[in-house]
């Protein structure tokens, strides 16, 4: 299995690359929009700001991104490349995300708890997910992040601090998720393989 991970020089690809390596994959790295519209499958990484993924628009690779996705291919946001599937997010207002989802991103709302969020938390999965297909209802992954993705129609996972957020998001061959796999010991491993087992097929 052959795995193109997008480089928007913000990325946490280190620990990503040796997780999939781990699982089987073959990876490749590029920030080079050519090569990205020659994927089998894409995963973006993502730590920091949400206006990093500028680099996206100005090397060209939302487009090429966007067409990989209107042609089935399966892709896979971490984090910050999970809020960037998004309209945008309050991080960064002038910085538009690819939209595939119509909602905007926000930051925790100011109160008694801590933000970021960071460690370990619970999940609420739905029952029809194809990401957690074998995982454990309120299984722990762990998270690192200050902003979050608002519950909807397309929220494969549910996780409550300060209020509840979408842990994960899921529609057809996309798929995002809040927190981070490969640093989720063996709920991440199989969320993992369960991407790079989908098919496109049985959509």
């Amino acid at each position: 299995m052959r795995v193109t991970v997008i480089d928007y020089k913000a990325g946490n690809l280190t620990s990503v690359l040796k997780t999939l390596t781990h699982l089987g994959a073959e990876c490749e790295v590029t920030d080079d929009p050519v090569r990205v519209q020659k994927a089998e499958r894409l995963v973006l990484p993502g730590v920091g700001h949400f206006a990093a993924t500028k680099l996206l628009d100005d090397r060209g690779l939302t487009r090429a991104v966007r067409e990989k996705i209107a042609d089935g291919t399966p892709f896979l946001g971490i984090c910050v490349g999970m809020q960037w599937l998004y309209a945008g997010s309050t991080e960064a207002p002038d910085q538009p995300g690819l939209a595939y989802f119509a909602e905007q991103c926000a930051r925790f709302p100011n109160v008694s708890e801590k933000v970021p969020h960071v460690g370990w938390n619970s999940i609420r999965i739905s029952p029809n997910s194809k990401l957690f297909a074998g995982v454990a209802d309120n299984s722990f992954v762990y998270f690192t992040h200050s902003y979050k993705a608002p519950v909807t129609a397309d929220t494969a996972a549910t996780t409550d601090y300060i209020e509840p957020f979408a842990a994960s998001v899921e529609r057809n061959n996309v798929f995002g998720v809040q927190f981070h796999p490969e640093k989720s010991s063996d709920v991440g491993l199989k969320i993992l393989s369960n991407f790079l087992a989908f098919n496109t097929e049985a959509i």
